[in-house]
């Protein structure tokens, strides 16, 4: 009878635990791949703003010689003076106070019926939220004649107040704090109910503090519906100082002051008006998704 011995190097083999495994160690070929396909689409994606920046520079005859090239062959900046010579700066205004109207309202009042929605308990609650979301489904165009009619009727038809209220709130907005309302403890409210907060206290001083990263992500939503809204504003007013941009860079596009194509001018136009949107972003991109921590301390 023969006994099989086993070497100590053996038994240092059996014993040592697989290595992990690693899917961009053996796959290689499959991660560059990978890599240049997400490369090609980010240049994809980014390339029609690199026109932009380059056509704003560009001369008339240039600008339509190369329509597709986003380097000038010669760097002039009259698209910009005249830009200046126009109402820019009175569209740059317009747009700035319903934008800051529109967000400031619906942070308050989408932020008020999100907390409604999740903590209060009232009778048609559930077919309200709902109808809240329902509403989300229905295209805004749409609505485009009926909000026409409406603002005419009420004697608010070409004025400030006809081109912020219809926006001041909005179905997304409440859908989205309410969501994160429901995700917060009940039982930091009931802390702040046996301190002798009432439920608006609670609301204000407790809970809203806390929704930091919803009431971001809904500013910053906010901001950016209402600064590229366009629809809204062709029906509420008709006057040509209270243009937005989108309807003032609109009468550009379509040609209504100046003539041949005017790309540079056109560009420059949309290049300013797409600064404050990637400001407000990039300033606050990092708080969209962080989480609140630390609400309950066990």
């Amino acid at each position: 009878m023969s006994t099989t011995t086993r070497t100590p190097e053996s038994q240092q083999d059996q014993a040592r635990p697989p290595r992990p495994y690693r899917v961009g160690q053996s796959r290689p070929l499959a991660r560059f791949g990978l890599y240049t396909a997400v490369i090609l689409l980010a240049l994809l994606y980014i390339y029609p703003f690199l026109i932009e920046l380059g056509t704003a520079f560009k001369t008339d005859p240039d600008a339509s010689n190369h329509p597709l090239n986003p380097i000038p062959t010669t760097w002039t900046t009259n698209a910009f003076h005249q830009l200046a010579q126009q109402d820019f700066s009175r569209w740059f205004a317009n747009s700035a106070i319903v934008a800051i109207s529109v967000t400031i309202g619906r942070v308050f009042f989408d932020s008020l019926a999100g907390y409604a929605l999740a903590r209060l308990r009232f009778f048609g609650r559930s077919a309200l939220f709902a109808a809240i979301v329902a509403v989300m489904a229905v295209p805004s165009v749409v609505l485009l004649i009926p909000k026409f009619l409406v603002l005419n009727q009420i004697g608010i038809y070409n004025t400030y107040t006809g081109m912020i209220v219809p926006l001041i709130t909005d179905a997304a907005g409440v859908f989205i704090m309410r969501q994160f309302f429901e995700s917060v403890p009940v039982s930091i409210e009931e802390a702040a109910h046996i301190d002798g907060a009432g439920t608006f206290r609670t609301f204000w001083s407790v809970v809203l503090p806390m929704a930091r990263p919803a009431l971001i992500t809904l500013t910053i939503l906010s901001f950016q519906g209402s600064w590229n809204e366009l629809g809204h504003f062709v029906v509420s007013r008709s006057s040509p100082s209270l243009n937005t941009l989108t309807t003032g860079v609109a009468t550009l596009v379509s040609g209504g002051l100046g003539k041949t194509n005017q790309y540079p001018l056109k560009l420059a136009a949309a290049l300013l008006m797409t600064i404050p949107v990637a400001l407000l972003f990039f300033v606050f991109q990092r708080y969209i998704m962080r989480s609140s921590e630390g609400a309950v301390k066990e």
